[in-house]
C-alpha cells in the first residue's frame, strides 16, 4: 500500500479524506484530538508544496441539506489558527469552481451534505476524483465505510495512497492482531455482548487472557452460574458466552476469576457504592464496577502481558464511586512494559479522564473500524487502496 511520502506531490492537487469528526459543545470544539492526529499528513502535504484539499464528515446530517450545527467551519477556523495561515471553507464544492495554490489549503465542507455520499454514488465519486491528482485516505475511523469520499473516489482518481495517520493505525493494529508477542491480554468492556460478540469470538482464538467489563462481564458471570441480581445482562447471549469460555479453556487461555464487585440499587450519580463478594449479591443489586480484590488479580495479569488490546471501560467510570476499576485498569496498562493499543470512544474518554494517554503505546482514533479490524474483517478502504496500488 502506497503512502503519501512515496509521491512527489509538489504542485499536485492532493485530496485528503481526514477524520475531523470532532465533538462539539455549544458550537465550539470540545476535543481537538482528531484534528491533532491528522496534522502530520496535512503539514507534510503543505510543506511539500501540494495544492491541498481536505474534507471530512461531521455529525449525522441529512444529505442535500446544509445545517450550521454540522458545518466544518469551526474546524477550518481552528486549522487556520494552529497552522497560522488562511484556510477558506468551500461550500457547495461539488458544483462550484474553486482554486488552490501550491503550498495552500482549503477545507471542503462536510462531505455528508452531498447527496450520494453514503451510498457511494458513482457520479459523485467521479466528481470528487475530477478535483484531484492524488487521493490520500487518512480517515482510518471511516475505513469500514464504503462511501464516495472513502472508497468511490479511490476507484476513479489517478493515484491513491494512505496518509500518515492511516498508516500508523494500520501498523499498530497489525502489531497486535497479526504478530502479537505473548502473553496477549485483551480487555473488552461495554454494555452489550451483542455489539461485540464477533470481536470476543475472534479474540478468543488469539489471547492468553480475556478481561471483560460492564454489561458484557455480567452476561459472562451469569453464564458461569453467578447470581447478578438486576445487573444489565443479555440472557439470549448466555449460550454464546459459554461457547467462548469453552474455547478459551480449550486453548489454555482464561477469564479472570471475579471475586468481588461494586454494587448499587439504582443507576444514579449519587448512588452509594457497596463492595460485595460475587456470591453474596441480593436480588435487587446492580453491578457497576469490579471490586478491589478482583482488580488485584487483573492487574497482575496485565503486568505479565507483552501485548495488550483495550476496548471499553470496566465499569461506570463516569460516576466517581464506580470508576475505581477503570482507573486501576488504566494505570496498570499505562505502567505495563507491553505494547498497548487502546481504541473506542469510551476507552479514549476513560484514558483522558485519568490522564494516562501519554503512557499508552498507541491510542487509536477509530471506533467501528477498530472493532471490525479486530473481528478480522477486510476494511473497504484497505481493500481499495491495496487494489489500486498493487
Amino acid at each position: 500500500m502506497n503512502q503519501i511520502t512515496d509521491f512527489n506531490i509538489k504542485d499536485k492537487r492532493v485530496f485528503i479524506r481526514a477524520d475531523l469528526n470532532v465533538p462539539m459543545r455549544s458550537g465550539n470544539i470540545s476535543s481537538t484530538n482528531r484534528i491533532q492526529a491528522s496534522l502530520p499528513t496535512i503539514k507534510y502535504a503543505l510543506k511539500s508544496g501540494a495544492k491541498v484539499m481536505i474534507t471530512s464528515h461531521l455529525g449525522r446530517p441529512e444529505e442535500g441539506y446544509f445545517n450550521e450545527e454540522d458545518s466544518l467551519a469551526p474546524v477550518a477556523h481552528y486549522l487556520s489558527q494552529i497552522l497560522d495561515m488562511k484556510i477558506p471553507l468551500i461550500k457547495d464544492w461539488t458544483i462550484k469552481e474553486f482554486t488552490v495554490e501550491s503550498g495552500e489549503m482549503v477545507v471542503l465542507e462536510n462531505c455528508r451534505f452531498n447527496v450520494g455520499e453514503k451510498e457511494n454514488d458513482t457520479v459523485l465519486s467521479k466528481t470528487y476524483a475530477d478535483l484531484t491528482d492524488i487521493f490520500v485516505m487518512d480517515a482510518f475511523g471511516t475505513a469500514h465505510r464504503k462511501q464516495a469520499s472513502t472508497y468511490g473516489i479511490a476507484e476513479f482518481c489517478p493515484q491513491v495512497c494512505a496518509g500518515m495517520l492511516f498508516a500508523k493505525e494500520l501498523e499498530a493494529l497489525d502489531k497486535v492482531m497479526s504478530i502479537p508477542k505473548s502473553p496477549m491480554v485483551a480487555i473488552v468492556g461495554g454494555s452489550k455482548v451483542s455489539t461485540k460478540l464477533k470481536v470476543l469470538d475472534s479474540l478468543s482464538d488469539k489471547v492468553d487472557q480475556l478481561i471483560l467489563g460492564g454489561g458484557i462481564a455480567n452476561t459472562f458471570l451469569k453464564a458461569q452460574g453467578y447470581n447478578i441480581g438486576m445487573s444489565l445482562c443479555e440472557d439470549e447471549f448466555i449460550p454464546s458466552a459459554k461457547k467462548i469460555i469453552q474455547k478459551l479453556e480449550s486453548r489454555g487461555a482464561t477469564l479472570p476469576v471475579v471475586t468481588d464487585v461494586v454494587c448499587g440499587k439504582k443507576f444514579h450519580e449519587n448512588e452509594v457504592a457497596v463492595v460485595k463478594n460475587i456470591k453474596n449479591l441480593e436480588s435487587d443489586d446492580i453491578i457497576f464496577d469490579l471490586g478491589p480484590i478482583s482488580m488485584i488479580s487483573i492487574t497482575k495479569k496485565i503486568k505479565q502481558a507483552r501485548t495488550i488490546l483495550w476496548n471499553g471501560p470496566i465499569g461506570v467510570f463516569e460516576f466517581k464511586q464506580f470508576s475505581k476499576g477503570t482507573e486501576t485498569l488504566a494505570l496498570a496498562v499505562a505502567n505495563s512494559m507491553a505494547f498497548s493499543l487502546a481504541g473506542g470512544g469510551d476507552t479514549i474518554a476513560a484514558i483522558e479522564a485519568f490522564g494516562m494517554e501519554k503512557n499508552i503505546s498507541y491510542v487509536s482514533t477509530a471506533g467501528g473500524a477498530f472493532l471490525e479490524f479486530v473481528e478480522g474483517k477486510k476494511l473497504h478502504a484497505i481493500e481499495i487502496l491495496e487494489r489500486r496500488t498493487g
